[in-house]
């Protein structure tokens, strides 16, 4: 038997404040409006009886001034991006900016926009949120020393870098049961102009100190498919389960097979899959039933404004209705 029998939805990233905006059409979750107006998307997963988690989202130093009248983006440092353009609000690609290092007073701010972020995601009905600490936003510039040259509590030795993941995790935990609040990590990855050469140390001290706050789980993009700095041997699930002990969730590149084998393992106990999704909307029935897959969505309707594109692609049922009914009839 497949070891994927169902799905659980998570949002994408959603902004926990006006500071974290930094992309087109993504959503957000600040006011009691934004709140309001999540409920009918939740209530309608629940009518499933599927949970349904949030993830919250700060871009950081890949943000642009665009998007905050000016004003600049804000990171750990003043160490700009060399990664791809920043597409801002007029959809136009400009350069990465030097950003403006959070002050220390401001951090106890930020970690209340998370907890703020996760009480409206709780009114709203989500059963849990994800924490994103990788990808190159702002959390993951904190952990990671290419990012991070600050001075104080936030910043130098390993366990102040962590400090901001786990004042943030710690903060949601008082939202939602421990057991709700996920992570999401990204040790190998160079998007967005990352990759540190403690990378190693890094992620393996981040996975240890996460294994003691009983996640829902830890989402690790272990899979190189998304670009690997190549600054070492990469991170794999052996060396996490190494130190961490709690729920996996491996993402990033796997197949049907590959994920199988990661779960019969012991290495994770959830595989996750993005792209095959957004061009199969019945993705997991594929996996049960053996079904073949549709062609994967070409990249320039990944992130379509309407309803052209990317909710528009046939499950299998319609796709291959008279394949269906010869079944049935057998």
């Amino acid at each position: 038997m497949r070891a994927f029998a169902a799905h659980l939805p998570s949002s994408e990233g959603t902004f926990i404040s006006p500071e974290a905006v930094g992309w087109n059409h993504a959503p957000g979750i600040w006011t009691d409006e934004q709140g309001e107006a999540w409920k009918p998307i939740v209530e309608a997963v629940h009518e499933h009886d599927t949970p349904i988690f949030l993830q919250l989202w700060h871009t950081g130093r890949t943000s642009h001034s665009d998007f905050h009248n000016g004003e600049l983006p804000v990171a750990p440092s003043a160490i700009k991006s060399n990664g791809r353009p920043a597409i801002v609000p007029s959809g136009e690609e400009k350069d990465h900016e030097v950003p403006r290092p959070l002050e220390t007073s401001e951090m106890s701010r930020l970690i209340e926009d998370y907890r703020s972020a996760a009480a409206r995601a709780k009114a709203a009905g989500f059963d849990g949120v994800e924490v994103h600490a990788g990808n190159g936003y702002l959390i993951d510039e904190f952990l990671q020393s290419k990012t991070n040259q600050r001075e104080d509590q936030y910043g130098g030795r390993i366990e102040n870098r962590f400090r901001l993941l786990g004042e943030v995790v710690d903060v949601c935990q008082t939202v939602f049961d421990a057991p709700r609040v996920g992570v999401r990590i990204s040790p190998n990855g160079e998007f967005n102009d990352m990759g540190s050469p403690d990378f190693r140390e890094t992620f393996l001290y981040v996975a240890q100190q996460l294994n003691s706050r009983d996640l829902a789980w830890l989402d690790i993009l272990d899979g190189l498919s998304f670009g690997f700095h190549k600054l070492g041997d990469p991170i794999t699930l052996s060396d996490i389960r190494s130190v961490y002990s709690g729920r996996i969730m491996a993402n990033c590149g796997y197949d049907r097979d590959q994920a199988d084998t990661a779960i019969a393992e012991g290495l994770a106990e959830m595989v996750a899959f993005g792209r095959p999704f957004i061009s199969n909307p019945d993705l997991v029935e594929r996996f049960v039933n053996d079904w073949d897959f549709n062609d994967p969505a070409p990249q320039d309707v990944w992130y379509s404004y309407d309803e052209e594109g990317y909710t528009d692609f046939p499950t299998y049922e319609q796709s291959k209705p008279s394949e269906l009914n010869e079944t049935a009839r057998a």
